[in-house]
């Protein structure tokens, strides 16, 4: 298993895996496969761009496929920016059980740490989904609160636990 920063040359790969995870899993994420399919490949390298404080990891199979992503986005607010956020954790059905998602988030951990102030990195899960929190609690997170009725789709209500990991 490879796992490395995504950079231009992988947006195609990158928005393939990410309308496949708004497909099989509409219910985990703030956006919908209808509003980023006709996403520009413009608009999916600028999400590539990455700096000390903004990056998407990607991690790859043997067989060389980005089966897993996920983002990490620190505040920009000079009040805030002692905090970041991961964002759109996805790993593709055939790349599960196999401890792909734990290796993804140790290493945004270990990359986000090298934001100088950097005290803490939240992230939002749907509370039902046990099998992320179990991962997100196993690398250190913690749940802080929750948000009711965080997401609706299909007329279905999702709430959300809201996580923190002090750095």
């Amino acid at each position: 298993m490879d796992i490395r920063i995504l950079n231009k040359s992988d947006a195609q790969l990158y928005q393939e895996l990410r309308l496949s995870g708004l497909k099989v899993n509409p219910e985990a994420f703030g956006s919908t496969y209808q509003r980023e399919l006709n996403f520009p490949l413009e608009t999916v390298v600028e999400r590539l761009n990455s700096t000390n404080d903004k990056f998407v990891l990607g991690a790859f199979n043997k067989s060389d496929s980005l089966v897993g992503i996920v983002t990490f986005m620190r505040e920009t607010s000079l009040k805030t920016s002692h905090k970041g956020n991961v964002f759109g954790m996805y790993v593709a059905p055939e790349g599960r059980g196999q401890g792909l998602g734990k290796s993804l988030m140790v290493e945004l951990i270990r990359n986000a740490k090298n934001c100088i102030g950097l005290e803490q990195i939240n992230l939002t899960v749907v509370s039902a989904n046990d099998s992320a929190k179990k991962l997100y609690k196993s690398v250190g997170f913690e749940v802080y609160g929750v948000e009711r009725n965080a997401l609706k789709f299909n007329g279905k209500y999702f709430d959300e636990d809201l996580m923190v990991l002090y750095t």
